[in-house]
């Protein structure tokens, strides 16, 4: 007599589902997993400036409980860290984005002389290494990289085409985006009431999941936006007033937006930098070397510095789930998906590490 396999049993099914969700808190919080991950892929182009404005309004309520915790009520604490936000705002809309979009736009402007100029280099290549390199190879080269430059240039207009509407989604960002913050932070407890209402009644494993997630994602929030104001200032200073480096204000906003993708960010905002430096300077004399020491000088601060200051007690992921993150959330939302890699990242962390097994006591699953 010949026995089934356990791929056919009932019961070897039956068993994986209660290892998978052994008791009923696990199951609400799958339940909350999965309808919130299908509402908001599945609504995110409606109702991007919605969740733009809860994940705001949510960093912006840690600096609203610590002025309650400071003896200031509710609605005055709401005021004031709302007016601090929208002085924020103005900062970078009125005064950083007009230098930042000038020097970009002077750069973008210089592409062309910058080409050239790498094109001239390159030519002299077989006349100093013609045992390394031919003047065939390198014309093969360059033909590649201006048909390269062509596409691209064509996927600019098509892109420059589109402005118009992207335009109009900003502005209409700029008046939705305040206006529901400031609602979410003011009616934040009859808000979360109303959610509630839909929630299971068994859901203590996701209060925990989501105390540890708070934790979690506060501190590195906190950390993140404390590193890119910190590598903004020291990369302005550095590139403007010691080096006199072209685009200083430029170059040095993308330092300190590149740590937002580890990894790939400094890699990325290295090929600007230098080649800033190279059109000016060119490799002569000592200027482009220093320019090569500070930037790396900065890096390695951020690195050894910087990281595990800010971000002792922050999350803990492995590069490789770091990657991972990146490039799934990336997929699926563009660059807020990108931006917000890691966080998510971090409420998966912390979903897999309190999931309950098979045999694990509620009562400490629980507390």
């Amino acid at each position: 007599m010949t026995t089934q396999p356990p791929f056919v049993n009932s019961s070897f099914f039956r068993d994986s589902f209660k290892r998978f969700l052994p008791n009923a808190q696990a199951v609400a919080l799958a339940v909350i997993l999965i309808v919130s991950f299908l509402l908001i892929y599945s609504l995110s182009g409606l109702l991007m400036p919605v969740f733009a404005s809860i994940v705001l309004a949510y960093l912006l309520e840690g600096l609203v409980s610590k002025a309650e915790s400071m003896h200031v009520s509710r609605l005055p604490a709401v005021y004031l860290v709302f007016s601090g936000f929208m002085a924020c705002l103005g900062f970078l809309l009125f005064y950083l984005m007009p230098i930042v979009s000038q020097q970009a736009v002077e750069l973008v402007q210089h592409i062309p002389l910058i080409i050239n100029q790498i094109q001239d280099g390159i030519m002299r290549l077989p006349e100093r290494y013609p045992q390394f390199i031919s003047e065939h190879k390198v014309r093969e080269m360059m033909f590649a990289v201006q048909r390269e430059l062509l596409t691209y240039g064509q996927s600019m207009l098509s892109v420059s085409a589109a402005s118009v509407m992207s335009l109009v989604s900003a502005m209409v960002y700029l008046f939705l985006v305040p206006l529901m913050i400031f609602f979410f932070l003011k009616d934040k407890k009859a808000l979360v009431d109303w959610l509630l209402q839909f929630m299971p009644r068994d859901r203590h494993l996701t209060v925990r999941v989501w105390e540890e997630v708070d934790v979690q994602i506060g501190n590195y929030v906190r950390g993140k936006f404390a590193e890119v104001f910190i590598l903004w200032s020291i990369s302005y200073v550095t590139f403007s007033t010691v080096l006199g480096l072209n685009y200083a204000m430029l170059l040095s906003v993308l330092m300190g937006l590149s740590v937002i993708i580890p990894y790939v960010g400094a890699t990325l905002v290295t090929f600007p930098v230098l080649g800033v430096a190279y059109f000016q300077w060119g490799l002569a004399g000592d200027d482009f070397m220093y320019a090569v020491i500070a930037y790396s000088v900065i890096q390695a601060l951020d690195g050894v510095f910087l990281v595990p200051l800010l971000f002792s007690e922050a999350v803990n992921l492995h590069p490789i789930a770091i990657i991972v993150a990146i490039l799934f959330f990336g997929g699926l939302w563009g660059f807020w998906g990108v931006f917000f890699a890691i966080p998510l990242a971090t409420v998966v962390k912390a979903v897999l590490t309190a999931w309950p097994r098979l045999g694990d006591n509620i009562d400490n699953m629980i507390y």
